[in-house]
């Protein structure tokens, strides 16, 4: 089933928007790339200005690109959808910039850095730059995985002397991430007359002036409260809650009027990120719904559109279409989703869907999220592999095995700089650790925990006492932990005394017992 994508809403009130991206673009067409970051509140037009500037691109080659939350783990994920549709160049690059996007992919055995990573995409960017201008449009890009907003925020600060034009929407308001320091404009709320004229476009049905009023009073110039509100029945009572709290709900008024096999399209749309109609329609198929009735239901909501990818009218629309499912049901949508992606050249999404559908421990699942983690730590993403592991521990059967994993994820969530999600899952194992090894090693863990959170100050003690439980199990780890508690001590400022303290507990943890 395939239906053509809607085209691009009419812009009101975004004149200096639209004319700040002609010219970006116009640029890029002469020679002198460069990057704009759109930045604002979830709905107010963010997305309708990408879908502009693609519309608008006369000339130009467009990529687009969508962070997603589903996938915030996975390394490399939101680059692969970049890259992909330029891999046709991949063979105008030197063989260690090929080598470092495969090792990226996964496809590779190369743990390449994200330098080496970023200066391969800026030669895939420029090789499919010359044959024409390449705009790349990235939204929701405070959901990139940390690797890809690295390497984008690295290609956006480099096109200046390529025909590239980069433009990113991220939402307010957001954390401090690789893209702080761009060129940015901030999206604001429509003004009061166009926001009326947005919403006279919209509404087929005549409102009471009254109506009309509260709508726009309640919108706030937000535009997709003022495209959605009025399709989901107007307004309840009004209330105190954001525009974007407000459109939530009235998504999922819309979802609730569908038909069961509707929703249980949209449920697999949703649980797929990548948006590729490959693994829709053949999950959609495997769960024996009629893709022409579903297909024109789904898309009668105007939530989302089937076209060469399939998008959701905004990602709050993907986010109710998977949470007000049950969980019944987004297993049985990952479990299509998991039958239908290839494990032998997408491992890790595999791996991913298969866990997510699981509703009881499999070890067999357990080892393939323990594999992704492998390949995702050879490729730099610390995030990713402390995902696969901590799904990984979850889905193992065996006590044991899961508390070593259990370990293994905390040490990736610190690695990945995520210390009170690491203190959380060490919390949470503490019962299960019955061996002296393990305790130790939790020690350590505690120790390296403490020692990255401001104000606390025990580390120390935690790598002294991992130090004294080593002595007879490991005496090598034992005196590098020592060493580690010593220096820790000094950083920390709590030196004092604590060189007696180290010298007097490891003598006595080697003097052997009389």
């Amino acid at each position: 089933m395939r239906t053509p994508a809607t085209p691009a809403r009419q812009l009101f009130g975004r004149e200096p928007e639209a004319r700040r991206l002609a010219e970006l673009t116009a640029a890029a067409r002469e020679g002198r790339g460069g990057a704009l970051v759109l930045r604002g509140e979830a709905g107010i037009g963010k997305t309708t200005l990408l879908d502009h500037v693609e519309g608008a691109a006369a000339g130009h080659r467009v990529v687009r690109v969508s962070g997603a939350q589903l996938e915030a783990d996975l390394p490399f994920a939101a680059l692969h959808q970049l890259c992909l549709p330029l891999l046709d160049h991949l063979a105008d690059l030197p063989a260690p910039h090929c080598e470092a996007l495969s090792g990226a992919f996964g496809l590779a055995d190369a743990a390449p850095g994200v330098l080496q990573v970023g200066l391969a995409a800026l030669g895939l960017l420029a090789a499919a730059a010359r044959e024409r201008p390449l705009v790349c449009l990235v939204d929701d890009a405070q959901w990139l995985d940390a690797d890809s907003a690295g390497v984008i925020a690295f290609l956006a600060r480099r096109v200046s002397a390529e025909p590239v034009a980069i433009v990113l929407g991220v939402r307010l308001p957001d954390e401090a991430t690789a893209l702080d320091g761009l060129p940015d404009l901030v999206v604001g709320p429509l003004g009061d007359p166009d926001a009326r004229a947005l919403l006279a476009a919209q509404t087929h049905e005549v409102l009471d002036e009254q109506v009309r009023d509260r709508l726009l009073t309640e919108a706030r110039g937000n535009p997709l409260a003022l495209l959605a509100l009025p399709r989901a029945g107007g307004f309840a009572q009004p209330d105190a809650a954001s525009a974007p709290n407000r459109v939530e709900r009235g998504f999922a008024a819309v979802l609730a009027r569908l038909p069961d096999d509707a929703r249980t399209l949209l449920t697999i749309a949703a649980a797929d990120p990548t948006g590729d109609p490959a693994l829709l329609w053949p999950a959609a198929e495997a769960a024996g719904l009629d893709l022409e009735a579903t297909g024109a239901a789904a898309s009668a909501t105007g939530l989302i559109e089937f076209g060469t990818r399939i998008r959701f009218l905004h990602p709050l629309a993907r986010a109710v279409a998977y949470q007000t499912a049950g969980l019944p049901e987004r297993r049985l949508a990952h479990r299509l989703l998991a039958d239908v992606t290839d494990p032998v050249t997408d491992p890790d999404r595999h791996a991913w869907h298969g866990a997510q559908a699981a509703a009881v421990p499999d070890d067999d699942l357990a080892t393939a999220l323990e594999d992704s983690a492998s390949r995702a730590q050879a490729r730099g993403g610390a995030a990713a592999a402390a995902a696969f592991l901590e799904r990984a521990a979850e889905l193992t059967p065996d006590h044991g095995r899961r508390t070593a994993r259990t370990l293994a994820a905390v040490r990736a969530q610190l690695d990945a700089g995520a210390a009170d999600r690491a203190s959380g899952l060490l919390t949470a194992a503490d019962g299960t650790i019955v061996d002296e090894l393990g305790r130790a090693e939790a020690d350590l863990l505690r120790g390296r925990i403490a020692f990255v959170r401001t104000g606390d100050g025990d580390g120390p003690a935690h790598m002294l006492r991992a130090a004294a439980r080593l002595a007879t199990i490991d005496p090598e780890r034992s005196r590098a932990s020592y060493l580690e508690a010593l220096e820790m001590s000094l950083l920390v400022g709590r030196a004092t005394g604590m060189m007696d303290r180290v010298l007097r507990e490891a003598h006595a943890s080697s003097t052997p017992a009389r």
